[in-house]
């Protein structure tokens, strides 16, 4: 029988970014079926109380040949910070701290059911604007690991997308299961916000500083070119012929 969480954080919390960085780590439960180690954490904190966070230590990483190692939970909380700077909300709280098998990420754990992902929300039109926005926001952050898995059906019915470990690579490796939107035209709302966020980091803007360095300047240029790419065509892209998905699926 699988074992099912509650979290009483929400990502909405105002408290949720201290409480991840700050809390003590009581207990690491393996989470298997994962490429590097990946730990479900109870976390206690003596203001905020008890709540859950999923934990990626460094040393748990497992070397890629693309991707330089011990980089990878940095871009997790990378993509949150971009999240938050375009206001999409999309990326679950997340932050870079220290912990029993060393420095990583922790991210809120969401409240899901696993069988509630991509594969089983695409055809329901109630999820289509947000499976748009997540669509744009790998193209930009040049996700090369969307599985469908990694989207999850949260409280509220909000869709999370998780496991941004493998985005802003300088040269393009997007590999997604979200090809169902493609020739979609990209919402003008949306375009504004990359507009906005686009000139933010181009001007060195303090407002994104810790985007910024949470990432190699050549990266960053990438990105501002990836949004350039968008905003002079602002639809999703079809399927290509070459490796565009990811394995597994889910």
């Amino acid at each position: 029988m699988e074992l099912q969480f509650t979290n009483p954080w929400l990502p909405g919390d105002a408290h949720v970014l201290d409480a991840l960085a700050q809390s003590e780590i009581t207990e690491l439960r393996l989470l298997y079926d994962s490429s590097n180690y990946v730990f479900l954490a109870d976390l206690s904190h003596p203001e905020y109380g008890e709540g859950l966070g999923v934990y990626k230590p460094v040393a748990g990483e497992a070397a890629l040949s693309d991707f330089p190692y011990g980089t990878l939970h940095r871009r997790e909380v990378a993509a949150r910070e971009l999240s938050t700077l375009l206001g999409w909300d999309i990326i679950p709280p997340v932050v870079e701290r220290d912990g029993p098998r060393g420095i990583g990420s922790m991210q809120l754990f969401i409240d899901h059911d696993p069988d509630d992902h991509y594969f089983n929300l695409r055809g329901d039109e109630a999820y289509r604007d947000q499976f748009v926005r997540i669509a744009v926001f790998d193209l930009i952050a040049n996700n090369a690991d969307r599985k469908g898995g990694h989207l999850l059906l949260g409280p509220q019915q909000r869709i999370w997308g998780i496991d941004n470990a493998l985005c802003f690579h300088r040269i393009d490796k997007l590999r997604t299961v979200v090809w169902d939107f493609a020739d979609t035209e990209v919402p003008a709302t949306l375009l504004a916000d990359i507009d906005r966020v686009q000139s933010c980091i181009a001007s060195e803007d303090e407002g994104s500083a810790a985007f910024r360095g949470l990432l190699h300047p050549a990266e960053v240029a990438a990105l501002l070119k990836r949004a350039d790419a968008m905003r002079s065509h602002p639809v999703l892209p079809e399927m290509y012929p070459w490796r565009c998905a990811p394995w597994p699926l889910v």
